[in-house]
C-alpha cells in the first residue's frame, strides 16, 4: 500500500517536463513544460510526481528528462 503515502516519502530525484502533447489523455491541466516535478516513484512506464493539483499522479515518461 505505498500509494497511501505517497506525498510523504522521500523524494527520488527531480525531473523536468519537456511537452504535454498527449495523444490518449489531458495533461496540460496537471503538467507544465519546462518545470520540475519531484518523483516520489517511478516504474518501467511511468514516473509518480506531485503535480500542479498538488496529488501525486502517474504519468508516461516521454513527457519528462531528468532534471540537472
Amino acid at each position: 500500500m505505498i500509494h497511501l503515502n505517497w506525498q510523504d516519502r522521500q523524494t527520488l530525484k527531480k525531473v523536468k517536463c519537456v511537452h504535454t502533447d498527449a495523444n490518449k489523455y489531458i495533461v496540460n491541466r496537471v503538467l507544465t513544460p519546462e518545470k520540475e516535478y519531484e518523483v516520489k516513484n517511478e516504474t518501467e512506464e511511468f514516473y509518480f510526481i506531485i503535480d500542479n493539483s498538488g496529488k501525486v499522479g502517474g504519468y508516461y515518461k516521454d513527457y519528462f528528462i531528468e532534471a540537472k
